[in-house]
């Protein structure tokens, strides 16, 4: 199981009118409520995380597995998306990585854009938006864990 993972408007509300505290390894901390949502997540489904946020190419693996940590996210594994050098949106980044992965069905995407409701029917269908002055909250865990459990025959229509 695979959680591909946005952080700002989900991990860390996007206020605009307050910056969240940078902690020592130089990333801003998490929502404490975002964090017991995703802890959830990885504890119920013992999914691995996929980095789709802007934010991916800061950091090495390893370092993000210590942000993970330092946040007392306990991480099975972790990686990221490609260095998104063509500007990509992140609609066509994470349309891109399903159609060159071939047949990964076992996935729920995190994540506050609203564009991400123009993907296509199938990969919505694999969609928790979040709210970006929120973030990720408990109401959000059932609905991941419901897509990441769904049989794929009850999906619907399977690609495209």
């Amino acid at each position: 199981m695979l959680l591909l993972l946005d952080i700002d408007g989900v991990m860390v509300p996007a206020k605009s009118w307050s910056a969240p505290p940078i902690l020592e390894d130089g990333f801003a901390m998490f929502n404490s409520k975002s964090v017991q949502a995703l802890n959830e997540i990885i504890c119920e489904s013992n999914a691995d995380i996929l980095l789709t946020t802007s934010h991916k190419s800061r950091f090495s693996l390893k370092q993000w597995a210590v942000i993970f940590r330092n946040r007392g996210i306990a991480i099975n594994n972790i990686d990221k998306l490609p260095h998104n050098r063509r500007h990509l949106s992140r609609l066509e980044e994470i349309t891109n990585w399903y159609t060159s992965k071939g047949h990964i069905d076992n996935f729920v995407i995190i994540d506050d854009d609203k564009s991400l409701n123009g993907l296509s029917s199938y990969l919505k269908t694999r969609l928790v938006l979040t709210k970006p002055l929120i973030g990720l909250t408990s109401s959000h865990v059932q609905d991941a864990l419901r897509i990441l459990n769904t049989p794929l025959e009850l999906v619907g229509e399977k690609r495209g």
